[in-house]
């Protein structure tokens, strides 16, 4: 009977974890080339210039032909536009908007369940079984005296929304300060990634209730308890995905990030605040939410940065019968 209990509960807990995983492998917004967008830029700013008056600078009274929209391929790009900055109450309507479209895709994903992400759904059902199944035993090797559980305690607060929420938006007064598309984008996609998993977490609590390991019959499912999942988990793990997918140029930064919500997530176990089933649930969730939200909402513009590349021009005068050949650089744009 409990072996049951175990693979429902399992079960469960996979309705986010592993939906997340099937739609951001395959999302379903559709990407707007670059070079489209690029176009619909110098489109945009010849109109302008054209329409300023070449004396005053002044706009004319003629009507001029409007550069064609790009197209909304999906309801977030009507919703939010992450490169933007703008005045707090559009933005968290936006903002708020978003998230509602991330949790009901989150929460229906199991209906799209396919022969693809199936597999993926059983192994992790399995595997947050045999971890609940092994919970007691792994929480008894520790040492479990009063130090350890003190540093556990300081060393996990570094996941907590306390600390993790003026970070993000220090992330976007900077990138609003210095104009930097990127650090606005990391601001405002990092507070939905937040709340996206502070929702989710919660949800499952409040089904799963099950007592923390310091608590009276620790480890009991609906016991009245709100351990399984690891809410620290889930926040630090979706920052540091959150991050790594925003400087995928850069591994360090993944290394850095990845390895620090590792400690913080073996530091809720130290504490005896979590099992280790609840803090890999969480952190398989958050890493997910942290790569759908940037796979979803991530602004190619956000990402652009222009560089010199050097162009061989082959010159070649008939007349003159003269030959040879030019360097000149060019600017370009890349994603980063």
């Amino acid at each position: 009977m409990r072996t049951i209990q175990f693979l429902a509960l399992a079960f469960v807990t996979q309705f986010s974890t592993l939906a997340i995983a099937g739609d951001a492998a395959n999302p379903s917004r559709q990407v707007v080339p670059l070079e489209t967008i690029e176009s619909a830029q110098v489109a945009a700013d010849q109109q302008l210039e054209a329409s300023q008056s070449p004396l005053t600078g002044s706009a004319t009274t003629e009507s001029s032909p409007q550069p064609e929209p790009l197209p909304i391929l999906d309801r977030r790009d009507r919703i939010f536009y992450p490169g933007d900055t703008e005045r707090a109450k559009p933005l968290a309507r936006k903002l708020l908007l978003n998230i509602a479209l991330d949790q009901e895709q989150i929460f229906t994903s199991p209906f799209r369940m396919n022969r693809h992400n199936a597999p993926w759904w059983i192994l992790s059902a399995a595997t947050t079984a045999g971890l609940i199944a092994a919970d007691r035993h792994i929480a008894d090797s520790f040492e479990n005296s009063n130090g350890q559980v003190r540093w556990g305690g300081r060393i996990s607060n570094i996941g907590a929304s306390y600390t993790l929420i003026p970070i993000v938006a220090g992330s976007y007064a900077y990138g609003v300060w210095k104009d930097d598309p990127k650090a606005r984008e990391i601001g405002v996609l990092g507070t939905e990634t937040l709340l996206d998993g502070l929702i989710v977490a919660g949800i499952l609590k409040e089904v799963t209730r099950r007592n923390r390991p310091d608590e009276k019959d620790p480890g009991k499912f609906w016991g009245g308890g709100t351990s399984f999942p690891s809410g620290h988990a889930i926040q630090v793990w979706s920052i540091a995905s959150l991050l790594a997918h925003e400087y995928h140029d850069k591994p360090i930064v993944g290394v850095a990030a990845y390895s620090l919500a590792g400690v913080v997530s073996a530091a809720r176990v130290a504490a005896r605040k979590h099992f280790a089933s609840d803090v890999v649930t969480g952190g398989t969730m958050g890493w997910f939410i942290g790569r759908y939200v940037y796979q979803t909402h991530m602004s190619h513009l956000a990402h652009m940065r222009s560089s010199l590349v050097p162009v061989v021009v082959p010159l070649i005068q008939p007349s003159d019968h003269s030959y040879g050949v030019s360097v000149v650089f060019a600017r370009t744009g890349h994603e980063n």
